[in-house]
């Protein structure tokens, strides 16, 4: 994910089913990790967009 974030990717989603969690990449933020089930949402990146998860 390292080497999206340097390449300009503003928002990543990184999925890991086996520990049942989502690690969330911002632009200039910490990496934020939530549980799922969990709604995911574009924010001000893509505008309008959720993913149940």
């Amino acid at each position: 994910m390292a080497e999206y974030m340097a390449s300009g990717l503003r928002l990543g989603w990184l999925f890991n089913p086996q520990d049942q969690h989502v690690d969330i990449y911002r632009l200039g933020q910490a990496v934020e990790v939530v549980s799922m089930p969990t709604m995911l949402s574009g924010k001000d990146v893509l505008p309008g967009f959720q993913l149940q998860v």
